[in-house]
């Protein structure tokens, strides 16, 4: 419940990525987002200007580093500089989608850890405080040398299915990683899970091996944390469906949506996706089987708990069905 004597010192913000997001959030927290002017000279450099004093303000920047991942990201970094050398009292960089999460580890030799440099990068442009969504490894949390708050997209997406009374409902992981993804959206739902059994040929590449569990005649909605390419998803949805299921849906936190996803999706099982909106999207990639659902009130009441210093975790506290 938002409560209108909250909101006394802090602004928000929004860069280029995702304004109606921020919008959403500000409308929710009846704040008008303070003024921020993000444009690019002729060689492309971004330039950031801050249109009203931040002097000792709580400042929350909302931006998601999706595509273009770079563009996004530099305007996130040069906002946050220019809030610390313009005497804010706190920065939090509100992120929906971390971008460059995927490169959390070397895989082999002589790779990078991209997801940490981004890490070591918002820190140093000065951000007190990072809140997210659906980290694709929740371990990117100890990145950080700075709190995390890394809020979760699946109660939302069990919310949803909950109000929907599917008989016979199996929740599948799309992986053996998204095992415990799965059981949490099984649990309150009192459904059983599924478990797809797979391996990559190739890089962007994935072969359905075997499913593990009863999903004969069952109703299926595969849970994944973002969908890039579709590949994955839409493999598992033609399998379980070959497999006899009776339905196949999917859901996912994020929709990154990259080269041929959609038109994978359009000719693929799944009958309805349901994705959250921490990446836009636009127009071109909508979809009379894409139905979305807001984050934004769990970022707004998010952000007037961080200002109001109360606890964050009571926010799906009691979020069982």
């Amino acid at each position: 419940m938002m409560r209108n004597s909250l909101f006394a010192n802090y602004k928000l913000f929004t860069c280029n990525s995702h304004p109606a997001l921020a919008e959403e959030i500000a409308s929710i927290m009846r704040k008008p987002l303070s003024r921020l002017e993000v444009k690019k000279f002729a060689d492309g450099e971004t330039c950031v200007n801050l249109g009203e004093t931040v002097r000792g303000c709580d400042c929350f920047v909302i931006q998601s580093t999706c595509s273009p991942v770079n563009d996004n990201l530099m305007e996130l970094l040069i906002t946050i500089d220019a809030m610390k050398r313009a005497s804010a009292g706190r920065i939090c960089a509100v992120v929906p989608y971390y971008g460059y999460a995927r490169q959390d580890r070397k895989a082999k030799a002589r790779d990078p850890i991209t997801a940490k440099l981004v890490a070591d990068m918002l820190v140093a442009a000065g951000a007190d405080r990072i809140v997210t969504m659906d980290l694709h490894a929740a371990q990117i949390q100890g990145y950080f040398t700075i709190p995390v708050d890394h809020l979760i997209g699946q109660p939302l997406l069990t919310e949803y299915y909950a109000k929907q009374n599917i008989e016979d409902l199996v929740i599948v992981s799309p992986d053996h990683g998204s095992v415990p993804r799965a059981r949490n959206m099984a649990e309150p739902l009192e459904v059983p899970i599924a478990i797809v059994d797979k391996r990559r040929p190739r890089p962007g590449e994935s072969e359905i091996m075997n499913i593990i569990g009863d999903i004969e005649g069952k109703n299926c909605v595969i849970l994944d944390d973002m969908i890039d390419g579709a590949g994955t998803i839409t493999n598992a949805a033609n399998a379980i469906r070959d497999l006899g299921a009776k339905s196949v849906r999917a859901c996912a936190t994020h929709a990154v949506f990259s080269g041929k996803a959609i038109q994978r999706i359009q000719d693929s099982a799944i009958e309805e996706l349901v994705i959250l909106n921490t990446i836009p999207l636009p127009e071109e990639k909508k979809s009379d089987k894409i139905k979305v659902l807001s984050v934004g009130h769990v970022f707004a009441e998010t952000l007037s708990r961080i200002h109001n210093n109360e606890s964050i975790s009571k926010i799906f506290e009691g979020n069982r069905f």
